[in-house]
């Protein structure tokens, strides 16, 4: 059923005007609301049924949830940005951010741009309300009248100091929005991908200061990111990669070079196997625990030339019969009695802890007529040991993996350690 469709239905049901009920669901559609939970919705707004809900409710932001359909609320932007979306082949611009009042603060999506600025005192009538990851978020378009407020809204310290959105890297989340960062470029690379509107050259890499590092995209490369040093960034948005926050830098974000250099914090987070996994994702992390295996598709492995991807038989998912590059790598599982991941290490990782290179892997190979030796020589090295590992740790649906950076054999006495809890225990 066609979009115009669901909208005769609807205003047919409700009693109200077809065109009126058309914009409202082309909107909660746009940003990717089912065509089903968006009728529902419009159902609560116009009363299901009768030719009129009555004017929305006032609520405090802490008060809204995803039930309601629509509300009026008075609250000071704390954030606004520009970004782009693509729905049904054509781009659309909508303004994002933050709203907050004395009880609380609640993500916006505005699909008209009502001239929104950090620090604006607002009032927003029939605003719509949807769910998005489990918490409400304000839709704001033609049905909604928006006014400025003269009198500033008393708003908590902590939601003040979120006016403007600078942040540090540290505190940034999947789904901030309009957030500005001054960082230190420190990996960058120009790629060349499959986007939207066919081969698209982008900038990724990895931002850090003073409270850590997160890898970006850069989609509209800057010249001022490419070419390194210390950047502010306004107007940033962060989405999940790999199970991990990361910067995005569109069209719309403002990039200015600094003339200072910003130190790039050398600590990474140190936490429990359990808790990290737990976390559903974080960029620098530090575990300890015991290497208990080595998983299969470890040591002397063939990779695609193409794609870069592991090969089995010659054969590479994406290229078919390919000419393989050889290559070194290790799977191993890591426990802590909290929990387990895989930590992988790329080829000098796994020099490292087989004690050679790559083509002394290839000669054990030869002589043993069999690659999997190399894959032995690494268990017998490292299973059973203690390590300290640093890296990227994503969690999706093939489990827990952390992109080791470091991978060193734990300095720890086990039997000093063991003591001290005994004595901890005792005591």
């Amino acid at each position: 059923m066609e979009l115009d469709d669901h909208a005769e239905d609807l205003a047919s049901d409700l009693g109200v005007d077809k065109e009126e009920v058309k914009s409202d669901l082309q909107n909660l559609v746009e940003y990717s609301v089912p065509v089903d939970e968006a009728k529902q919705s419009l159902r609560r707004k116009y009363g299901d049924g009768s030719s009129g809900g009555g004017a929305p409710s006032s609520k405090d932001i802490a008060e809204i949830t995803p039930e309601d359909g629509n509300v009026t609320v008075t609250g000071v932007v704390l954030t606004s940005g520009k970004r782009s979306i693509r729905y049904q082949g054509s781009d659309h611009v909508i303004v994002e951010g933050r709203l907050a009042d004395e009880t609380g603060a609640i993500d916006y999506t505005a699909w008209e741009d009502f001239g929104l600025s950090a620090g604006d005192t607002i009032t927003a009538g029939n605003a719509g309300v949807r769910e998005w990851d489990g918490e409400p978020e304000l839709n704001l378009g033609e049905s909604t009248s928006l006014s400025f407020e003269d009198d500033s809204l008393d708003i908590p310290a902590a939601y003040a100091d979120e006016i403007g959105g600078d942040a540090q890297l540290a505190n940034l989340q999947t789904g901030d929005r309009a957030v500005n960062v001054e960082v230190a470029v420190v990996e960058c690379e120009r790629r060349t991908i499959d986007g939207r509107d066919g081969e698209t050259e982008i900038l990724s890499g990895v931002f850090g200061d003073e409270s850590g590092r997160l890898p970006f995209t850069n989609w509209d490369p800057a010249p001022e990111i490419e070419d390194g040093g210390a950047v502010r960034i306004e107007n940033a948005y962060v989405q999940e990669f790999r199970g991990v926050p990361e910067v995005n830098v569109s069209e719309f974000s403002t990039v200015t070079a600094l003339d200072r250099e910003i130190e790039v914090g050398a600590n990474s987070t140190t936490m429990d196997v359990g808790e990290a996994v737990r976390t559903g994702g974080i960029y620098d992390v530090e575990l300890v625990g015991n290497a208990i295996a080595v998983r299969d598709g470890s040591g002397l492995i063939q990779r695609c030339p193409e794609c870069y991807r592991v090969i089995q038989k010659g054969q590479c998912r994406t290229h078919g019969d390919v000419d393989g590059i050889d290559d070194l790598r290790v799977k191993a599982i890591l426990d802590d009695g909290t929990g387990a991941v895989t930590v992988v290490l790329d080829d000098e990782l796994t020099e490292d802890v087989y004690g050679g290179t790559l083509d002394d892997a290839l000669e054990q190979a030869r002589e043993a007529m069999d690659q999997e030796v190399v894959a032995d020589t690494i268990r017998e090295h490292i299973v059973g040991k203690e390590y300290r590992v640093r890296g990227h740790l994503s969690v999706d649906e093939y489990g827990a993996n952390v992109d080791a950076e470091s991978f060193e054999e734990s300095a720890d006495d086990p039997e000093a350690r063991a003591a001290a809890f005994l004595e901890e225990v005792s005591a």
